[in-house]
């Protein structure tokens, strides 16, 4: 018979065994516990933050347009003398001028002979003048005698005005060389701004030639190109804002709507004054602006509570367990701070008012009372 072999630890076992199961079980229920705990512990908040909620405010309706900015009236100043030599040249691009005011010379040697010249011939006219008139008087003074023919006293008769004629024409002459002389001056026509300049010194111009080309008064105009649906919504006398490049906007006025459409691109032109001067703008430089039309009524909310997401306004709406949910809106018109919701939100919601850019949907927030300030502001 085989004896049974007793090892020293198996009476050891199962009292191991009960003490490692007890220690599960204890662990097992202090998880549990703990996870009981934390169930019944509340959320924390995400963020604190103050809530609004759009505001229905009166709004300006504006009619925005694009365009380029040119001269008023630009006005080319040319030559009238043919074939001179032009001198000096008094003025250059830039330079303010006044009406009547020297811009540029020619030689005036060939029509200072010319002026001469004809002033002898006037002289010589004069002189003939005077001797057919004595003779045509003493040729009448003998008709009644019968001294001389009919024939005679009509050939002084006729002498005396051919010899007046002709006078008459030297002057003539005479005051058209005067002109010409004249015109060896340049002048302005107009008060202005020098905005180009071709003349020369030196060179010896046809009659007609441009020597330089000018702003008239120094004004300018926006010329807007405005859709065709909204041009009967503007008319002369209504404001602009007009802004060329990073300069100040400048105010202007609507001086004209022009009376037809382009074809190709469904745009009519409006023509806008600028005052003078005007500001940074310049002749040829690209503006945009807008026309104020009138007034309106829409739903604002300060600027800080739109979010751009994914180029997309979003605001954060608080529900009444204090989560919020992103809802997507529609943006119009600015004001200062605040942006027009034309879209997407109930007028009664609550939103975050600021600080969103740190927020989820579905983030819970503590929402606490604007800062006296902040609602003295609004």
């Amino acid at each position: 018979m085989t004896p049974i072999i007793r090892f020293p630890w198996s009476r050891a076992l199962p009292a191991t065994l009960l003490i490692v199961a007890a220690a599960l079980a204890t662990g097992t229920l202090a998880v549990r516990a703990a996870d009981d705990k934390a169930a019944a512990a509340p959320a924390r908040p995400a963020l604190t933050v103050t809530v609004t909620q759009p505001q229905s405010i009166a709004l300006p309706l504006r009619i925005t347009a694009n365009g380029s900015i040119a001269a008023w009236q630009e006005a080319s100043v040319g030559t009238e003398a043919n074939g001179l030599r032009l001198a000096t040249v008094l003025v250059n691009v830039g330079d303010v001028v006044k009406r009547g005011q020297v811009l540029a010379t020619f030689a005036p040697d060939t029509m200072q002979a010319d002026v001469a010249q004809v002033r002898a011939a006037v002289a010589e006219a004069e002189a003939t003048l005077a001797e057919a008139s004595a003779n045509a008087q003493r040729a009448r003074g003998l008709q009644a005698t019968g001294a001389l023919s009919e024939a005679a006293i009509n050939q002084y008769l006729t002498a005396e005005r051919t010899a007046k004629a002709r006078l008459d024409a030297q002057r003539a002459l005479a005051g058209m060389q005067q002109l010409r002389l004249k015109q060896t001056q340049v002048l302005a026509p107009d008060f202005g701004v020098i905005s180009a300049r071709s003349a020369t010194v030196g060179a010896v111009l046809p009659a007609g030639q441009e020597l330089f080309r000018m702003i008239r008064q120094g004004r300018l105009e926006w010329r807007a190109e405005v859709a065709a649906n909204d041009m009967a919504k503007l008319k002369p006398g209504m404001v602009a804002q007009v802004t060329a490049g990073d300069a100040a906007p400048v105010r202007g006025t609507v001086r004209m709507v022009a009376p037809t459409v382009d074809p190709q691109t469904r745009n009519g032109i409006v023509y806008v004054d600028l005052p003078a001067p005007a500001g940074a703008a310049r002749a040829g430089m690209f503006a945009r602006g807008e026309f104020e039309i009138g007034n309106g009524s829409g739903l604002t909310l300060p600027q800080s509570a739109v979010l751009l997401r994914d180029g997309f306004s979003y605001v954060l709406r608080v529900g009444p367990d204090s989560k919020v949910a992103q809802v997507k809106v529609g943006v119009g018109r600015r004001l200062g701070d605040r942006i027009e919701i034309t879209g997407g939100l109930d007028p009664t919601a609550r939103v975050v008012a600021a600080g969103g850019g740190f927020l989820a949907d579905g983030d819970l927030v503590r929402v606490v009372a604007a800062p006296a300030a902040a609602s003295a502001a609004k």
